[in-house]
């Protein structure tokens, strides 16, 4: 099932992640869970947070977007579907 991939980031390195089934405009509802779940504060969600999401399916979040301290440098979300096709990594198909 599809859903969103939360990983807590300290010094480039995964400290704690999850993932969170969810579609993909219910992302924001996911992250809530999500963030209870490895017991942290949610995020501000700015403007940039949204256009990220929805033109890139990923956003990040650094220490300032928490009203709390954190023990990590940035919270990274990704959407991530296992079922959908990637496209071929700089070929276009029409000549393979």
């Amino acid at each position: 099932m599809a859903g969103i991939w939360i990983r807590l980031m300290k010094r480039n390195r995964i400290e704690r992640d999850l993932i969170e089934n969810c579609r993909r405009e219910e992302w924001r509802e996911a992250l809530a869970e999500g963030c209870r779940k490895l017991d942290v504060s949610r995020p501000l969600l700015l403007p940039r947070h949204e256009r990220d999401w929805e033109e890139f399916g990923q956003t990040r979040f650094l220490r300032e977007h928490f009203m709390e301290d954190t023990s990590f440098d940035r919270m990274e979300v990704e959407w991530i579907d296992p079922n959908k096709k990637k496209p071929r990594g700089g070929c276009n198909e029409k000549y393979l």
